[in-house]
């Protein structure tokens, strides 16, 4: 079984850019003030969505692991 995320954004830092959605339509949406939304806060580890936070231009998305709360997007310097 693999690794299962705790997904969060963080909407004072969000634009609305939609960057997320456009990467992982299943994992994120936008809601009416354009404010992103992860579609299920834990979720299986999975590309699009961290490829996602890696895109996201404001770095508003934090991801960590389930469980431990280890970073996994930003990870810890």
């Amino acid at each position: 079984m693999g690794d299962r995320w705790v997904v969060e954004v963080d909407r004072g830092v969000c634009i609305g850019s939609g960057m997320c959605v456009n990467h992982a339509p299943e994992g994120f949406e936008l809601d009416s003030a354009r404010q992103s939304h992860p579609r299920d806060p834990e979720t299986d580890a999975n590309e699009p969505v961290l490829t996602a936070a890696e895109g996201c231009p404001v770095e508003a998305i934090l991801i960590t692991l389930a469980g431990t709360g280890e970073a996994v997007f930003p990870p810890e310097e």
